[in-house]
C-alpha cells in the first residue's frame, strides 16, 4: 500500500463544498496507479467560511480517502513542528507539499522559508529516511499585482526552493522541485484570486501527478 500525504495551506485543505485538488489528484491515481494507495494525514476536514475553523465535512464529493496534513493560514513554520509525528504516524510514503504562501505573506521572509523548508525535510527523514517529498513552488495569487515586495519574495522564495530541493534530494529519499502548472493564472483558475477553482484544482493535480510519472514512475500522464 503507498501512503501519499497532502500538505498544504488553505488551496489544499480546501472549503465546504470544495472537491480540493487532493480529490481530483486521488481520482488521477485510481485509474493511473496500478496498485494499491491511499491519502493519508492526521486530518479530514475542510475549512468551514461560516466558523473561521477546519471543521466541515461537506465535500462536494466525499467518497475518497480524505486525510491530509493542511490548515487555513498555515505555512512551512507551522508545519515543520508537525510533520515527523505526521509520517510516523500515518506511515507516509510520498508527501505532496504546497506551502509558502502564508509564510511569504505573513511570517518570513524567502530566506527563512528557504531554512523552514530544510528543517521540514529533516524532520520527515528523521521520522523516515526513505520518504519521498514532492514540493510545488508558491503559485503567484492577486497580491502580486497590487504588492511588488511581495512578487519579489515569492520570485526570490522560488528560486531558493529550487536550490534548496536540489541540494537535499538523496538517492534513498528523493527530493522533488514540481514544476508549476504553465498555464495557471490566479485570475482564470482561481474563485477569489488565491484559492482554486475547478480549472485550478485540475491544473495543480496534474502537476503533481506529472511530476511523479516523468520523475518516479509513479502512476501516469494526467487525464481530466
Amino acid at each position: 500500500m503507498l501512503r501519499f500525504m497532502p500538505v498544504g495551506d488553505s488551496m489544499t485543505i480546501g472549503s465546504a463544498g470544495e472537491h480540493t485538488w487532493r480529490h481530483r489528484l486521488w481520482q488521477h491515481l485510481c485509474t493511473a496507479y496500478g496498485g494499491p494507495f491511499t491519502l493519508v494525514g492526521p486530518r479530514e476536514t475542510l475549512h468551514d467560511p461560516g466558523t473561521d475553523a477546519p471543521t466541515s465535512y461537506a465535500y462536494a464529493d466525499p467518497d475518497f480517502p480524505r486525510a491530509h496534513l493542511a490548515g487555513w493560514g498555515e505555512g512551512w513554520q507551522h508545519m515543520v513542528p508537525l510533520i515527523g509525528d505526521a509520517v510516523r504516524s500515518c506511515r507516509a510514503d510520498v508527501l505532496l507539499v504546497s506551502l509558502g504562501l502564508i509564510d511569504l505573506g505573513f511570517y518570513t521572509n524567502a530566506e527563512q522559508t528557504a531554512e523552514n523548508v530544510r528543517a521540514f525535510v529533516a524532520g520527515a527523514r528523521e521520522a523516515d529516511p526513505r520518504v519521498r517529498i514532492a514540493v510545488l513552488p508558491v503559485l503567484p495569487n492577486i497580491r502580486v499585482d497590487a504588492d511588488p515586495p511581495f512578487a519579489e519574495q515569492v520570485t526570490r522564495f522560488n528560486e531558493l526552493l529550487a536550490k534548496t530541493t536540489a541540494d537535499l534530494d538523496e538517492p534513498g529519499s528523493s527530493l522533488l522541485l514540481v514544476p508549476p502548472p504553465p498555464s495557471y493564472d490566479f485570475r482564470t483558475d482561481t474563485y477569489d484570486g488565491t484559492h482554486p477553482n475547478e480549472t485550478g484544482e485540475h491544473k495543480i493535480a496534474a502537476a503533481f501527478a506529472e511530476a511523479m510519472w516523468q520523475h518516479w514512475a509513479l502512476g501516469g500522464p494526467y487525464g481530466a
